[in-house]
């Protein structure tokens, strides 16, 4: 679950003073407020203007050519607040949504399914080491394309990562096979309710729709992952001088015990967990559920695996609110984020702005606009490390945006997911990544030497699969 963690998962140090200092580590919802406030400085500056909309099967759409100056309508100041309020009440939906699937996923951690399954994983695979490069991937990827799994991954990095140095491996396998399949899961999203569920929602996308494509690009990064990590693994097993070895700590959170079996009742919570994912789908396409009916969904399974787990009522409890507290760092910015786009809308900037972006892309190739929406939502991640947070943010200028320049809405939402999915491995901004590293023992530095490479190849698979979204005109719209 994706989210802004600048105040968690931080070595506990002495507060950093002066006013460089502080602009270095500058907090997410400080630099939305900022957003806003430049926003609303806009409204004075821009020129106003608006594009006929019209209502098409059910969605609101931009009518082209139609885009007209009107007369300026300045923001006053109060607005900044006011504007924050407003944002959260029209992101309500949205905001409880990932409450209430994080609270379920609370309660699936609190049971100690995921712990038990993941040390049966590696036990069984102790004396076939580089088995467990593809294994252990494969369990990450799958966690973070389902469930979003991305914090969750820092207890897991201080098990696994002595453990592979342990089977003659370094400090970056171990990091990598966790933290890079995560992320590599969480960016194919393939049914991820934090970042291609709320940007559907806003698209006004079906939820969860497309997933075909999303399913072959998961496989791609897959394979393509698997084999980079496990060059590398090959190589520093057999020129020991090569390897990170890096230190352990794990920054106040327990590490799962090496001891812990996985009993029965751990199997029936990860077969309930499973068919809650089919049940979803299943859901999804046969009754077209949506936001409340998802929602709803996991909430009831969360209840099931809790009492499978013999949770009791004030445990479950407990557990779902630990597990709210994980994302409402980002449902808050989903609100946040919602306040830019009320001082736009009030300023009557959002059409302006779709005009000239769309007179940018237009100078491109029609199938090279959503490669330029791509790049445009990767260099946005460092400002917005948050998955939904950045989907309230661009999802509202880029679902138009996409009628306008001949993309379909799907694809906008691809070229989203994937520009917020692969900065996530090399921007300083995002925690989860510096408290990974930090976990492992492993330099920033040394890291984005590393994986810069990776990285290339994972833009160019996006690239890949956007031509092919714009090709086939990925829907349904």
């Amino acid at each position: 679950m994706k989210n802004s963690l600048q105040q968690e998962f931080q070595p506990h140090q002495p507060p950093k003073k002066g006013f460089g200092e502080s602009m270095k580590n500058l907090n997410a919802f400080v630099l939305i407020f900022g957003v806003i406030v430049i926003s609303t400085i806009l409204t004075y500056i821009l020129p106003a203007g608006e594009y006929d909309r019209v209502e098409k099967a059910g969605r609101t759409v931009v009518v082209p050519g139609s885009f007209h100056h009107t007369a300026s309508s300045p923001v006053e100041f109060f607005h900044i607040f006011t504007s924050i309020h407003a944002g959260l009440v029209n992101a309500a939906g949205i905001i409880f949504f990932v409450l209430l699937v994080g609270g379920a996923f609370g309660i699936l951690k609190a049971t100690g399914a995921l712990d038990a399954l993941i040390v049966a994983i590696t036990r069984k695979l102790a004396n076939r080491e580089l088995l467990l490069i593809p294994v252990i991937m494969l369990f990450f990827a799958a966690g973070g394309t389902l469930m979003g799994m991305a914090e969750e991954t820092l207890i897991y990095i201080g098990i696994i990562t002595p453990l592979a140095i342990a089977l003659g491996f370094d400090a970056m396998v171990g990091y990598a096979i966790v933290a890079l399949a995560a992320n590599i899961g969480f960016m194919s999203a393939v049914l991820n309710p934090f970042n291609v569920g709320v940007a559907q929602s806003i698209a006004e996308l079906p939820t969860f729709s497309g997933i075909g494509l999303r399913l072959a690009l998961l496989a791609a990064f897959y394979i393509a992952g698997v084999i980079y990590i496990y060059r590398y693994a090959k190589k520093v097993k057999q020129q020991p001088a090569l390897k990170t070895l890096g230190s352990y700590q794990t920054g106040g959170k327990p590490k799962a015990a090496p001891d812990m079996k996985l009993e029965t009742r751990h199997k029936w919570i990860l077969v309930v967990f499973l068919l809650n994912f089919i049940t979803l789908i299943f859901g999804v396409l046969k009754f077209g559920w949506y936001i409340p009916e998802i929602g709803g969904l996991f909430l009831m399974f969360g209840i099931i695996v809790g009492i499978i787990g013999k949770l009791g009522p004030n445990q479950m409890a407990d557990s779902f609110m630990d597990g709210a507290k994980e994302v409402i760092s980002g449902a808050l910015i989903i609100g946040f984020a919602q306040a830019i786009l009320v001082v736009f809308q009030d300023g009557k900037l959002m059409d302006s702005i779709l005009y000239y972006a769309s007179s940018f892309l237009g100078e491109l190739s029609p199938s090279l606009n959503a490669v330029g929406m791509f790049f445009v939502q990767l260099f946005l991640n460092f400002l917005v490390p948050s998955g939904s947070g950045q989907a309230a943010l661009t999802m509202p200028i880029m679902a138009p945006l996409a009628d306008l320049v001949g993309v379909t809405r799907q694809t906008a939402v691809l070229a989203f997911q994937l520009g917020d999915g692969i900065s996530n491995s090399i921007f300083p901004t995002s925690g989860v990544l510096i408290a990974g590293l930090a976990i492992a023992g492993i330099p920033y530095t040394k890291w984005v030497k590393w994986v810069f490479p990776f990285l290339l190849i994972e833009i160019s698979i996006a690239i890949i699969f956007l031509l092919i979204a714009q090709a086939i005109h990925y829907g349904p719209f």
